[in-house]
């Protein structure tokens, strides 16, 4: 390969040297180039000038629509469903306002993963691993880990409690377990048909859990006004501290900041033009925009669902996810379709969807840090037996303990809000340095805020 002519080099925002030697191509990769989707226009071959994003197109944008829908399905994932119930319950409206604002910083976080996978070509966690002296990757491997099946033992847990609902407790805890710890290799099965493929399928998760908690919306009728009043004033009290640190949480996923940097390779980027790397980033910014505004509008409608049917009653501090759907049930009625098989569905959604995204995640983590050379497959058996294991362990033990389930729930959201610093901190390092990114990287005023925001969550 000739080498490159200087000025050319000097715009490519690539880690110097990436990518271009035998050596580095035997590196762990988040996607293949056959696996990758082509954008119209990148492979054209036109000598035109790319120093600028050319014209925004709507089909661009639909070609780029995926990684950001995918990416928010960590904001929608059973833990987060318990964070709202218990927010909702315990708190009533007085937390959607953090709900918000805390949706709003992950799409920011979210947006920067973005911007230093797209602008690298790598993902965070091969970032790390070279950026990093051996310790620190491993403290940072270790944490992410760890972060990765607090959020998986959540998931599995959520959709095996749907499962048990939606089987009229035909299927214990355990069970359920098992059913979601094999049925991700069906979807990772969907994989080899195409990328667009599998993310439609999480496009039709996302829409179950809509249309449910959208119906569940509608039954409850919660009040209009306290509704906007939660969104627009803010209001803490010592009471709900717990619930607050929850939410925030389970909004912000440490092992999705690693997801998404990834994510966003299965696009077909030419990185030696910088007009093309900063149109991605701006189709990417769209949608994630878009898909962190319904996951917002879907956490929105579990938290007022519960904030209007329990909040100051007697059973708004045992209210969880395992008695939920039987706590709606009692308020709310049966109905033309009973509501407790309404939650059982959208929880089954949330759940089925998360555990597939947390194997993607724990399959670029595992990778990136260690640089593993894997098929997917072995990944996917090795990342779902971290979760698995203990996961199994909690259903066993804790399959006739409903309490002490939901409590367990609650101190994993909180373990994800200690966690956030051994994400965030790397990315905002790593984003911020211009050897890495060139001239993409972001200001310090940027750096400072999303550091200050979360120093002190909720």
């Amino acid at each position: 390969m000739p080498p490159r002519e200087e000025s050319e080099e000097s715009e490519r925002p690539l880690l110097s040297g990436a990518h271009d030697s035998e050596e580095d191509t035997l590196d762990e990769t988040a996607y293949d180039s056959s696996e990758k989707v082509v954008i119209v226009g990148i492979e054209d071959g036109d000598d035109g000038d790319w120093s600028t994003a050319p014209p925004f197109s709507w089909k661009k944008l639909w070609l780029f629509t995926g990684p950001g829908f995918l990416m928010s399905i960590a904001f929608l994932d059973p833990g987060n469903l318990e964070g709202d119930l218990q927010a909702g319950a315990i708190a009533g409206y007085s937390l959607l306002w953090l709900l918000l604002w805390a949706t709003a910083m992950g799409l920011l976080v979210q947006l920067l993963a973005a911007r230093l996978g797209v602008a690298t070509g790598r993902h965070l966690a091969e970032l790390c691993r070279d950026e990093y002296p051996k310790w620190a990757r491993m403290v940072l491997w270790v944490m992410a880990e760890l972060a990765l099946i607090g959020a998986d033992i959540q998931e599995v847990i959520g959709s095996a409690i749907a499962i048990k609902i939606l089987s009229n407790g035909v299927l214990p805890l355990w069970s359920g377990v098992i059913i979601t710890a094999f049925d991700c290799f069906i979807f990772l099965f969907l994989e080899n048909y195409g990328v667009r493929k599998l993310e439609a399928v999480f496009a039709v998760l996302i829409a179950t859990m809509a249309i449910t908690f959208a119906w569940m919306f509608g039954e409850a009728k919660p009040n209009g006004i306290e509704l906007l009043l939660g969104i627009l004033i803010p209001k803490l009290s010592s009471r709900t501290i717990k619930q607050a640190v929850g939410v925030v949480g389970c909004i912000i996923m440490p092992h999705n900041v690693f997801l998404h940097s990834a994510l966003v390779q299965s696009r077909e980027i030419d990185h030696s033009k910088k007009g093309r790397v900063q149109e991605a980033l701006n189709y990417y910014s769209i949608e994630s925009t878009v898909a962190l505004m319904l996951s917002f509008i879907i956490n929105l409608f579990v938290t007022t669902v519960f904030a209007k049917g329990f909040y100051g009653t007697e059973q708004a501090n045992n209210i969880g996810l395992v008695n939920a759907g039987q706590y709606l049930q009692e308020k709310y009625g049966g109905g033309f379709f009973p509501i407790l098989y309404i939650w059982g569905i959208g929880l089954l959604a949330a759940g089925q969807s998360s555990t597939i995204t947390g194997t993607y995640a724990g399959q670029f983590i595992m990778g990136g840090f260690l640089n593993l050379r894997l098929k997917k497959w072995i990944r996917a058996l090795i990342t779902r037996s971290c979760a698995i294991v203990p996961t199994m362990i909690v259903a066993l033990v804790f399959d006739t303990s409903e309490d002490t389930l939901d409590v367990m729930n609650e101190w994993l959201n909180v373990l994800q809000s200690i966690q956030i610093p051994f994400a965030l901190i790397p990315l905002l390092c790593l984003v911020s340095k211009e050897q890495i990114m060139g001239a993409f990287k972001i200001g310090p005023v940027l750096k400072v805020s999303c550091s200050l925001f979360y120093s002190e969550p909720g």
